[in-house]
């Protein structure tokens, strides 16, 4: 595992707000929120930079992320009304910490994304 703050988050050596872990993914609250309900996923086993560094190998593990996400989103109640998942891959999409993940965003209705800003 890599010395990223994730990785850090995964051997519990800094504290975060845990809400979803099996053998694979953790899910902990993301601590700048950009909506009501902010979750973060990563995988807990593979330090993986970015997207573009995934291989065919990774699809399972891409897969068990989202699937970790909608459950947690069913879970607690928010699924019927919707939610947003995002990857971002590098800088300019605004990945800041270089473990691949994924953002569950809901709680409220979501506006528009994509425009440069």
């Amino acid at each position: 595992m890599t010395d990223t703050l994730f990785g850090k988050i995964i051997r519990r050596e800094i504290p975060a707000d845990i809400v979803y872990e099996d053998d694979e993914v953790l899910g902990f609250r993301d601590i700048a929120p950009q909506a009501p309900v902010h979750v973060l996923f990563i995988p807990k086993n593979e330090a993986i930079p970015t997207l573009d560094d995934l291989q065919p190998g990774h699809a399972e593990l891409v897969g068990k992320l989202v699937l970790a996400a909608a459950e947690y989103a069913r879970r607690e109640g928010f699924a019927q009304n919707g939610y947003r998942v995002v990857m971002n891959c590098r800088e300019d999409a605004g990945q800041t910490v270089f473990h691949v993940h994924l953002h569950l965003l809901a709680g409220a209705r979501l506006g528009r994304f994509g425009t440069p800003g």
